[in-house]
């Protein structure tokens, strides 16, 4: 599998937005408000297992994408608005075909496991999954349920994998799904423009993290 650095601290302002403006023609009439009240944002795996470089499942635009997110936890917390993260972690009895399919499993004892140190410190809720989805066999929805959440803003890494999952999953229970260009990762570009593409067709709507934080501040009103 092709791994380059598409994104980086550099560029991640021009290349998501020149993504953006060719998948978000597919999401256009579907547009909703963000309503703060309703809406939690849900971070996925940004573990060391994906961001250090000595890993073997190192994606190199992992830590331009990190930046963005701790600017969207700052001002979400600023506001109000809850923020779960997520951690993948696997044995042999609930790997299922994640064993079968990868092989080397993300293990709770290896260090990769943890979260990045610059999220770990927050407080922040810290869901558990073994598998793409989020939501399943975990405490996810039900933690999303008491906090009476009804929009979520989708972001971390995989893109084609867990994130583009998991806001299929959040779809069919009922939520809305917006889903941050510049806020989630994968190996490569194609992979990356590919889920996007799916998700603002059929599930999600594609935005900035930006873009979040201006509705938010706003009250929703940018719909």
């Amino acid at each position: 599998m092709k791994r380059e650095a598409y994104f980086t601290e550099e560029n991640i302002a021009r290349v998501a937005g020149e993504l953006l403006s060719e998948v978000r023609p597919l999401a256009a009439w579907r547009r909703a408000p963000l309503v703060p009240g309703s809406a939690a944002v849900l971070i996925l795996d940004m573990q060391c297992y994906f961001l250090d470089e000595a890993s073997h499942a190192f994606i190199p635009s992992a830590r331009a994408v990190l930046g963005n997110l701790l600017r969207l936890i700052e001002g979400c917390r600023s506001r109000g608005v809850p923020v779960v993260l997520t951690r993948h972690l696997n044995t042999d009895e609930d790997a299922g075909m994640m064993a079968r399919w990868w092989r080397q499993l993300i293990r709770r004892e290896d260090p990769a496991s943890r979260l990045a140190p610059e999220l770990s410190g927050l407080g922040l809720p810290v869901v558990e999954k073994t598998q793409y989805d989020a939501f399943y066999g975990s405490g996810l929805e039900d933690l999303l349920r008491r906090l009476q959440v009804r929009q979520v803003i989708i972001g971390g890494v995989m893109t084609n994998l867990c994130c583009e999952t998991t806001a299929r999953a959040a779809f069919v229970r009922g939520l809305e799904v917006f889903f941050l260009v510049d806020g989630t990762a994968g190996y490569n570009i194609q992979l990356q423009r590919a889920s996007l593409m799916n998700l603002a067709h059929g599930f999600a709507v594609p935005v900035l993290v930006d873009e979040v934080l201006r509705r938010l501040c706003s009250g929703g009103d940018e719909g």
